[in-house]
């Protein structure tokens, strides 16, 4: 371990981490054209734009409101009257630069909150039920990190369903040829019949 590690609080730690998968989760947007960062690629819908969207609000939400600091800017898509799954993707009147604004202020409002508040510091949570609503910064951070995580996981996946760009900018893949990628998945495509034949469906 380093010195800079060994010197890094808990809360440091997590924030670090925090900020680096929020930084490759919007990364996944780089590069793509307006239809290719709104189009849906699963059944439920999953997109690009749209998991920016969700993530940047639901941020706002947990280091805002839970902690008495509530931003000053209007999301219409958790209104009471909001159409279902109105966060979860992009409208053409939203366009790319609205809502990677609204990442900025999101993000910037969540690293304030982290910065000014101790890890045990209280909060309520206002959406969770009433035996849980009561929270800590830690709790929150950790929560926020696993919902983080899991999105940009979304994104990963969304992006190489594109345009076949995988990883991230830490090189975190195997370095491959097309060629021996293709070959790669051809192999686990034959494991995977082969195991069919073998076990049968289950």
């Amino acid at each position: 371990m380093t010195d800079a590690a060994s010197t890094e609080t808990t809360k440091e730690l997590l924030h670090r981490y925090y900020r680096r998968n929020r930084d490759q989760l919007v990364a996944k947007l780089d590069g793509l054209g307006e239809y290719d960062i709104r189009r849906p690629l699963t059944g439920t819908g999953t997109n690009l734009l749209g998991l920016v969207k969700h993530v940047a609000s639901v941020q706002l939400g947990y280091f805002g409101e839970t902690f008495g600091r509530p931003a000053d800017v209007d999301v219409p898509w958790f209104a009471d009257d909001a159409e279902l799954n109105a966060d979860m993707w992009a409208t053409p009147d939203e366009s790319r630069e609205l809502i990677l604004g609204f990442w900025r202020l999101s993000a910037d409002h969540a690293d304030e909150t982290i910065g000014v508040l101790d890890l045990d510091s209280p909060g309520i949570v206002p959406w969770w039920p009433a035996e849980r609503d009561h929270v800590t910064l830690g709790l929150v951070m950790t929560h926020m990190l696993v919902e983080m995580a899991r999105h940009a996981g979304h994104a990963d996946i969304v992006r190489e369903l594109i345009d076949g760009s995988a990883g991230n900018k830490d090189g975190n893949l195997p370095d491959q040829s097309a060629d021996e990628w293709s070959a790669y998945r051809d192999r686990l495509e034959a494991a995977a019949a082969e195991s069919e034949r073998r076990y049968g469906a289950r």
